[in-house]
């Protein structure tokens, strides 16, 4: 083993570069949005089994903050990961491949998602 290698313990000082957060954040979203089917699939069960269970659901996602903040923040998730999701396959076409591009596509990435994350906190409440 070579003893002259670098090593550095402290994660905290370890910089990434916003494509690697972009990409980081991606995966984290795909999470959110996996987790987050329980509460839609609950939704969902609970709206379509009688026109008494809709008017529940539709009540609880008009006056519950709670309610509107998981909404809002699937909403956000999906929002995110389809646009990283679009970055990557631009990529996958090599467009966008090298270092300065990719910044820039990260960038992009990052305007685009915090558009749509606040037009979806407009339209939730």
């Amino acid at each position: 083993m070579n003893k002259k290698r670098p090593v550095n313990l402290d994660l905290s000082t370890i910089k990434l570069p916003l494509s690697a957060l972009t990409s980081i954040t991606h995966r984290i979203t795909g999470v959110i949005m996996f987790v987050g089917l329980i509460f839609l699939f609950w939704a969902w069960d609970v709206s379509l089994s009688s026109p008494e269970g809709f008017e529940a659901v539709k009540a609880t996602l008009q006056t519950n903050f709670l309610a509107k903040f998981v909404l809002w923040g699937l909403l956000s998730a999906l929002a995110y990961h389809c646009v990283a999701g679009f970055k990557h396959l631009i990529m996958d076409l090599d467009i966008g491949v090298n270092l300065e591009s990719g910044h820039k596509m990260s960038q992009a990435v990052v305007l685009v998602s915090v558009v749509l994350i606040l037009l979806a906190g407009v339209w939730v409440w």
